[in-house]
């Protein structure tokens, strides 16, 4: 007699430990950024189970399942970071910011890990500050040289970590925006870190705060090239293991809530800030160290779904014509998960060239230019990319000469006024 054999338990990629808890399991989806093409749109597509767990032992929350890096970042990338002016103006103010904090100056050297097309680093470089952008995207790399950035086409760890000291670069700034959650191996990743960091170099880490995730119903941020979604008490001991030590810490409003990291080498002389602590403590308070708190964040995940699609099949009876704005990774989260095709939204714009009349992945919704919008008026545009709803309904506010209103999804399903 032959059973069914059992899967291994899942274990936590920062401690080790075994993985028992889910947090939401959202079923099979496409990777985020894959886009098809017209000419391919008689092919079949690749679906990964996007399940995320809890680590009991230090609270990191991760994919179950991790696909390689290789699926997600290749010469074919669609996402860059220039075609959001919020986000160009948050990466200048950063810019200002530390280099008046750290007293940055041509002597100085920078480095950021995911720089994408040198959005950031550009600011930098007309300040006369010597840099190097780490993108493994080719294309995004290509558009940072066009800049006048040094950007190496890598995937950041310690053995590439090691290459880039041997070169002669150990910065004085290390930086990463929303780059840690996109790696499957967090301990590689941070390990380089203090190789290429000055005895009393900086470096500051953004990323979506988990805190805010469970809050805010932000499920959707929920998807392959997120790996990790992070909270202050599970990096604390993952940079410990680099001997690095948090020194301070920002809240900051971007991505529906995030933090900013601040770490140096253990040894530093820079003191910790009161900000660490109250952190770590209002996670606490949050839930963040106790398994019901997880417990009960997918069933209002589930009811967030019943209520976007009961909006938009009343809206469809209705005879109201629907669009979307964004052809972000989060809103194609969103849609795959609620079943959502071009039966319900019949379109989606994104500003980005690179997206642009091709389909979004497993749903097949086309996407046009915003000019779209002003051409077929629809009643409804339901903004996909929620953490700039405001940049959103500014640059789209015509729609309201034709009675046309603004959708938001997340963490309900919302009509503006």
């Amino acid at each position: 007699m032959t059973t069914a054999a059992t899967a291994p338990t899942p274990c936590c990629r920062a401690c080790g430990a075994p993985l028992t808890q889910t947090v939401v399991d959202l079923g099979l989806s496409p990777v985020s950024n894959a886009f098809i093409r017209p000419e391919h749109i008689a092919q079949g597509e690749m679906f990964y189970p996007l399940h995320a767990m809890v680590c009991h032992k230090c609270w990191l929350v991760q994919l179950r399942d991790a696909t390689p890096a290789e699926t997600h970042f290749h010469d074919d990338y669609v996402y860059f970071s220039s075609f959001s002016t919020s986000w160009l103006e948050h990466a200048r103010r950063y810019v200002t910011a530390m280099t008046e904090r750290f007293d940055l100056t041509p002597a100085s050297s920078v480095m950021e890990i995911a720089s994408n097309d040198g959005y950031l680093l550009q600011y930098f470089h007309q300040n006369g500050v010597p840099c190097l952008g780490i993108e493994p995207s080719a294309n995004t790399g290509e558009a940072a040289r066009a800049k006048g950035i040094d950007s190496r086409e890598l995937f950041f760890g310690e053995r590439t970590a090691r290459a880039l000291r041997v070169e002669g670069w150990q910065v004085d700034l290390l930086l990463g925006n929303n780059v840690l959650a996109h790696v499957p191996d967090i301990n590689d990743f941070v390990g380089g870190m203090p190789i290429v960091l000055k005895p009393e170099g900086v470096i500051t880490l953004e990323f979506p705060h988990l805190l805010r995730l469970l809050e805010q119903n932000q499920f959707d941020t929920l998807y392959h090239e997120h790996y990790s979604y992070l909270s202050l008490t599970a990096l604390v001991p993952i940079l410990a293991r680099a001997g690095l030590r948090v020194f301070d810490i920002e809240h900051l409003p971007t991505h529906g809530g995030s933090l900013r990291l601040f770490a140096c080498h253990q040894a530093s002389r820079r003191a910790t800030t009161p900000a660490v602590q109250a952190c770590l403590d209002e996670e606490v308070a949050g839930g963040l160290t106790s398994p019901d708190r997880y417990a009960r964040f997918a069933e209002r995940v589930r009811q967030a779904k019943r209520d976007l699609l009961a909006f938009l099949i009343e809206a469809r009876r209705a005879g109201k014509r629907v669009a979307a704005y964004g052809a972000a990774a989060k809103g194609n989260t969103l849609l795959n998960y609620c079943g959502i095709d071009a039966d319900l939204i019949e379109y989606v714009v994104d500003r980005n060239p690179a997206k642009q009349n091709k389909l979004l992945p497993g749903t097949r919704i086309p996407v046009r230019s915003p000019d779209s919008i002003y051409a077929s008026r629809p009643d409804y545009l339901v903004i996909l990319p929620w953490n700039i709803k405001d940049e959103v309904v500014e640059q789209m506010a015509g729609i309201r000469a034709w009675g046309g209103r603004f959708v938001v999804p997340i963490p309900d399903t919302v009509v503006l006024p």
